[in-house]
């Protein structure tokens, strides 16, 4: 039945061509062919069951099309398939020349070329990398304003988790970041994003762009480690603001290769909220993978060992040196600053003074430098400790030797009145 309409449809093709003026020239010779009309195409293409011979169905909807983004503008099916254009015998072969879409959009394709995706095709190490039409579709299109659109902001996380969220891919492409889809769901970007709708919540092409996807170690990505603060900094621009102007953003800015940016101690894809109790005893040990030797003075102070129970009832680190505003205690700025010590202690305790500020949060036994007083009392009190459990020890020692030497005096005295008792008529 198709084949059929397929002859028929081929017939009155190639009648309605040779009805045309000039298609024949005055010698008899045939000029170039008329391309077919979208109506043409869709004689055959229109049919649910229009497919390929492994099995494949090309069928295109009319009113889909004609309700894309292309169908709405008047492009013609030659122009993407443009090997038509030249075709005179129909139905024409099975395998046609892939559509072009530089040859409109050709900036765009020009910019999708020097993304992750198309060079991962071109190494061949990864051709299940996203292409033109995984992202957009190919005779549906829609403007990505679209609510329905694949590109639509609300419907991108979709579309991308289609390879990014797909285990089978992920592992054939060689993803090393994993299933990053289900992370970022269940961060507060996601749940703003599905749970409440919010179109300023970010999506994928916020954070990594839309067709120039580069590699977080390419310095031209909107993900490299020094441009991520300006990434995030595009929805929060006031917290962008004052982590440059803090101790962290300046050695950023000087290019330091430790100091940390937003996704070192919120991550990527997994942000979670910053006031829930988790997150905060998380960040604890998120400072600790810099500031080694101040998380284990923390760790031995009450605070710390508040925190380790599980609790965030105390000072954590944030509390006493900010957040996105740290600077050395040297700067008055800074909330342990000598100026601003006692009001940051007043935040948790009302009472406190110039000398209750004095305490150290941070003191080590073994620093003489920093606290010469905490230092001689730590090893005085180690001596006394060793000296009180030697001297115990030697007398408990002693006391035991004294315990048996009674014992066997008793033991020896008793087999002697034994034996004079035996001795006697």
């Amino acid at each position: 039945m198709i084949r059929f309409r397929h002859l028929l449809s081929s017939a009155a093709l190639v009648l309605g061509c040779l009805a045309t003026p000039g298609w024949a020239g005055p010698l008899g010779q045939a000029s170039a062919p008329k391309p077919p009309s979208n109506d043409d195409c869709l004689a055959c293409h229109s049919d649910p069951g229009a497919a390929r011979a492994n099995g494949r169905l090309v069928t295109v909807k009319p009113e889909q099309f004609g309700g894309s983004v292309h169908g709405q503008a008047g492009v013609a099916c030659v122009d993407c398939h443009a090997d038509l254009g030249k075709t005179a015998e129909f139905p024409h072969a099975e395998k046609l020349a892939p559509a072009q879409c530089a040859t409109c959009h050709d900036k765009t394709v020009a910019s999708y070329d020097h993304g992750v995706h198309a060079q991962a095709r071109r190494s061949h190490v990864n051709l299940t990398a996203a292409t033109c039409v995984d992202c957009h579709g190919s005779h549906d299109i829609k403007p990505a304003a679209d609510p329905e659109s694949r590109t639509h902001h609300l419907k991108l996380l979709e579309t991308c988790g289609r390879c990014h969220g797909d285990e089978a891919i992920i592992k054939r492409g060689n993803i090393a970041i994993g299933n990053v889809v289900d992370l970022f769901r269940d961060s507060i970007h996601g749940r703003a994003l599905i749970r409440s709708g919010l179109s300023v919540a970010p999506t994928c092409t916020d954070c990594h762009n839309s067709h120039d996807i580069l590699r977080k170690t390419d310095a031209a990505s909107r993900v490299f480690r020094k441009t991520i603060p300006a990434t995030c900094g595009h929805c929060h621009e006031g917290i962008v603001r004052d982590y440059w102007t803090s101790i962290h953003g300046q050695q950023v800015h000087n290019n330091s290769p430790l100091a940390p940016v937003c996704t070192s101690c919120h991550t990527a894809h997994a942000i979670k909220r910053a006031d829930v109790e988790g997150w905060k005893l998380d960040v604890i040990n998120e400072c600790g993978t810099c500031h080694e030797e101040s998380i284990k003075t923390y760790r031995d102070t009450f605070h710390g060992q508040v925190t380790a129970l599980g609790y965030s009832r105390v000072a954590l680190c944030a509390d006493c040196h900010g957040s996105h505003t740290i600077v050395p205690k040297s700067d008055p700025r800074s909330l342990v600053s000598s100026a601003r010590v006692v009001g940051t202690c007043k935040k948790c305790h009302a009472g406190a003074t110039s000398s209750f500020a004095r305490y150290d949060p941070h003191g080590d036994p073994d620093n003489r430098e920093r606290n010469p007083f905490l230092f001689y009392t730590s090893k005085f009190m180690r001596m006394l400790l060793f000296g009180v459990f030697a001297f115990f020890g030697i007398h408990t020692s002693l006391w035991f030797g004294r315990e048996a030497q009674i014992k066997t005096t008793r033991r020896w005295r008793q087999r002697s009145r034994a034996t004079r008792k035996g001795d006697r008529p």
